[in-house]
């Protein structure tokens, strides 16, 4: 096992620096501009990016890097290793000061996470995972849930998918429970607090690319809507939504969505 002690420990100290950021900005006052149709951008985003390139990139300045709120170059193509991070996933939330965002760093070599990190400031939840070495809470070794009935299953969705009425065709096929944030939604899977979350609609690389191995490193499974394994630090940088289980529902999900897609065809 490549133990990467050193990547782990900036990646955390750089979590927990961007979340003293955020929240000298939460619940007070910012400017927040709309980087396209409800996708907006805040000081604290910026501020907290500013924070995460500095530390990772100051201590590897080698490696490569994809951040949602650093202007993207073809340069990290050719890097083996690449940091994929979001300062703040979950900017809806973290303006209606609703608790449910976190800072997300990513290491991928060649295409595949090797660490990761999600730190929730609120909550003061550190979700850390290394390829091989099982994903941990606050220190704390977690595991997926053990529920393999759908009908039974917590399953996350999204707030402003629910508002389109994205999940009304499944609210009777299992639990659907609102929650900000994808990359918060892997965290809670991870940890076994729920057994599922997916979305239909395309997700960026920064947005997942954590929460895939922390939910992987528990024991679960994640791959896009169609069962397909994810790879990351491709030229498009858009995916096609995102299934994460305890891996014993993944199946029945697949199926599920299969047939409902095939119901509204």
């Amino acid at each position: 096992m490549d133990t990467m002690v050193r990547e782990l420990d900036t990646a955390s100290q750089a979590a927990r620096a961007a979340g003293e950021v955020l929240m000298r900005y939460y619940g007070g006052a910012y400017g927040v501009a709309e980087k396209s149709t409800d996708n907006p951008v805040t000081a604290a985003d910026l501020e907290a990016n500013e924070t995460l390139k500095s530390t990772i990139l100051g201590a590897f300045p080698d490696d490569g890097w994809l951040s949602e709120e650093t202007a993207d170059s073809d340069d990290r193509l050719s890097r083996r290793r690449v940091w994929i991070v979001d300062p703040l996933d979950g900017t809806k939330e973290f303006i209606g000061q609703i608790p449910e965002f976190v800072v997300c760093i990513a290491l991928v070599e060649d295409g595949l996470p090797r660490l990761a990190v999600e730190y929730n400031p609120v909550h003061d939840e550190l979700f850390c995972a290394r390829k091989g070495g099982g994903t941990f809470l606050n220190g704390q070794r977690v595991h997926v849930s053990g529920q393999a009935d759908l009908r039974h299953a917590s399953v996350l969705a999204s707030r402003s998918e629910e508002a389109r009425g994205e999940w009304e065709p499944y609210r009777s096929k299992m639990k659907v429970n609102l929650t900000g944030s994808v990359a918060y939604k892997f965290g809670l899977v991870s940890a076994g607090r729920h057994d599922a979350t997916f979305t239909l609609t395309p997700k960026n690389e920064w947005d997942v690319c954590a929460g895939s191995l922390l939910v992987a490193e528990a024991g679960g499974m994640v791959t896009d809507p169609d069962g397909r394994a994810i790879r990351f630090n491709n030229q498009e940088t858009l995916l096609p939504g995102l299934i994460a289980s305890n891996g014993f529902l993944h199946r029945a999900i697949l199926n599920t969505i299969r047939e409902t897609r095939a119901a509204l065809e």
